[in-house]
């Protein structure tokens, strides 16, 4: 699938630049809560409800939204690390797993996936030149060429192969943790590569060299990326577009400059408003939302916003609102919003 010339990877592309990378649609996973004990109806935690999207091929696609809106969720059933209840999926083309086409072991291959805590992702047992070797290893290559391979790509995210591959993970820091977690990714030579939280729990120093790494092996590597993160200031340099969530569904989505700009969904706006403003006159004096979101056991009938949003109207309180495109913008635009205000301006 993938070619290697000279340092720079090469991946297969056989629906052209026009194709998506990735199409997900109608994705949906709901976990079961246990019931008591004199209690048979069956209740389930609505974590991703009917989520579609697409990431285009040498994009970034940032994910945004509140703790539980189901961010990390839909990024493991992308990652088929959890299977989803109902949905599907395509790949460059071909279908995932189940829906026939790529296999789940070739889609791993092409798929990887970085995680918010760079201690936990590592074996504490192997060397940092093994940990980036072994997953080529168990796929076939030789293993003299993947450690090979493993100090190559040490080197390239800055880690001196000679003074960093006999150490262990306890003997790094964190950001040294996590430049080993995205080595150890493209040993893979992926072509997507799912960032979930990856540079939430370093310092902004060491956080801004991660950041333009990524940028810079994503030039290099024609890598896509899916991008999740509620550093907004972080999601605006890294994506070329976004999407928000909220309560497992999503509510906006759109180019980053156009989301950041001209935000058209209540939930999109009071998110922007609460980023923090190095201008004392433009402080945030008072919170840009109220309450806490609905059960996501039980969500409300009609829009999950209904309740904290300013804007409420009876039909929110029984339709739910679907993602059309945003009102005074042209019909090819990409910017689509899931809320009555803006279906309404359309009658």
């Amino acid at each position: 699938m993938i070619e290697q010339t000279h340092s720079t990877l090469i991946s297969e592309d056989r629906g052209g630049p026009a194709q998506p990378l990735l199409l997900v649609r109608d994705l949906k996973k709901y976990f079961p809560v246990r019931s008591g004990l004199f209690t048979k109806e069956k209740r389930f935690v609505h974590a991703v409800d009917n989520v579609s999207f697409s990431v285009s091929k040498g994009k970034t696609l940032g994910i945004v939204g509140e703790s539980g809106c189901g961010k990390s969720t839909t990024a493991k059933l992308v990652a088929r690390l959890i299977s989803a209840d109902s949905g599907k999926m395509v790949f460059d083309g071909d279908g995932v797993v189940e829906y026939g086409g790529i296999a789940l072991k070739e889609f791993r291959k092409n798929l990887q996936m970085v995680f918010q805590d760079s201690f936990a992702s590592l074996n504490p047992r192997l060397t940092i030149e093994q940990t980036i070797a072994y997953g080529p290893t168990v796929h076939g290559i030789p293993a003299h060429e993947a450690k090979s391979q493993a100090r190559e790509l040490l080197q390239r995210v800055g880690l001196s192969p000679d003074q960093f591959a006999s150490r262990y993970p306890h003997e790094l820091s964190g950001g040294q943790r996590q430049r080993v977690n995205i080595a150890r990714a493209l040993a893979y030579q992926p072509r997507l590569v799912i960032l979930d939280e990856a540079v939430a729990a370093l310092d902004k120093s060491v956080q801004a060299q991660v950041l333009n790494l990524l940028q810079e092996l994503k030039q290099e590597r024609q890598l896509t990326y899916l991008f999740i993160s509620h550093d907004l200031h972080v999601v605006h340099y890294m994506s070329d577009e976004v999407m928000v969530m909220y309560l497992g569904q999503v509510v906006e989505k759109g180019p980053v400059e156009r989301i950041f700009n001209t935000p058209a969904h209540p939930y999109t706006k009071a998110l922007l408003s609460a980023i923090p403003s190095m201008n004392p006159a433009k402080r945030t004096l008072k919170p840009p939302l109220e309450g806490d979101p609905p059960n996501p056991i039980n969500p409300p009938a009609g829009c999950r916003f209904q309740d904290r949003c300013p804007h409420v109207m009876d039909l929110c309180r029984n339709v739910s609102p679907v993602l059309m495109n945003v009102t005074n913008i042209d019909a090819f635009s990409e910017h689509t919003v899931a809320c009555h205000l803006n279906q309404g301006m359309r009658l």
